[in-house]
């Protein structure tokens, strides 16, 4: 038995439906449950600010892809890949041809993968929806800094910050501020 993620190509838009359609042949039979262990849509979520109100919303991050766990069979391995190949909008497993035994991908992938959709534990990171760039002027709305207003000097989305120049007592002074902490003038 091959026990691990397995990557699932679909057409993009399709991948709730076939992560439903798993399920529905898991408890009918048509696949075993012994099997196919696990189905996922790989979604984070996304931080999006408009006129000063956060609105979180869940985003596939791998659009076009399901995360399948599966326990494949050394003998017959064949018919539960077939099944889930058969269904509409799959177009197979990543990496490999159809008369080809899928390959799981590792286990470190598997484990970021499932951190960055928060299905395990972790460090989750939310994204924000990047409207901020260098240059424009914004309004700290939040924090130490609240009510004054500067120029993005810099944009670092990996960590969600902004180094916006404030004038404080008559001079341009960097402060490092939250994307959630500002809004544009």
């Amino acid at each position: 038995m091959a026990k691990g993620w397995y990557i699932l190509h679909t057409y993009s838009g399709y991948e709730a439906k076939i992560e439903k359609t798993i399920r529905s042949y898991i408890e009918t039979g048509d696949l075993s449950g012994d099997i196919v262990l696990d189905v996922k849509v790989p979604v984070e979520d996304v931080v999006e600010v408009k006129d000063g109100k956060k609105k979180v919303s869940s985003k596939k991050f791998l659009p076009g892809y399901i995360m399948v766990e599966l326990d494949l069979p050394d003998l017959k391995w064949k018919d539960t890949c077939n099944v889930i190949r058969r269904i509409q909008g799959v177009t197979g497993f990543v990496g490999t041809s159809s008369n080809v035994r899928p390959r799981p991908i590792s286990a470190d992938e598997a484990k970021a993968l499932l951190q960055k959709a928060g299905e395990i534990k972790g460090e989750k990171p939310t994204r924000m929806k990047q409207s901020f760039s260098v240059g424009e002027q914004v309004k700290i709305i939040e924090g130490a800094f609240a009510s004054f207003s500067g120029t993005i000097e810099e944009v670092n989305l990996e960590k969600n910050k902004l180094r916006v120049m404030v004038g404080i007592f008559g001079r341009a002074t960097p402060v490092e501020v939250d994307l959630l902490q500002v809004e544009k003038i």
